[in-house]
């Protein structure tokens, strides 16, 4: 599976077929995650918790926070500790 970070989208493809998507907004000093979604057909693959993976990726290279209003991207951040440096608010 292939995540790419765009300008304001991730997305996670396979074999040329999109699977899912996260789109973000730039605020200029942070980064505000506003969307996850996967297809019907890769629920249950994984495929939003690599899109965050890589955002959280993409913004600790960037040097930026990261404001997860997305209930799924929000989540993620709750369960894994690790994503805690780029939290907005810390």
């Amino acid at each position: 599976m292939d995540v790419k970070v765009k300008e304001l989208i991730v997305t996670a493809v396979q074999d040329g077929i999109e699977l899912g998507e996260m789109t973000f907004v730039d605020s200029g000093s942070f980064y505000i995650i506003d969307h996850t979604g996967v297809t019907d057909a890769a629920r249950g693959l994984g495929v939003g918790k690599k899109l965050v993976a890589a955002f959280v990726e993409h913004a600790r290279e960037k040097a930026m926070k990261v404001l997860p209003l997305c209930p799924f991207a929000k989540a993620e951040f709750e369960k894994n500790s690790a994503y805690a440096d780029v939290l907005y608010g810390n």
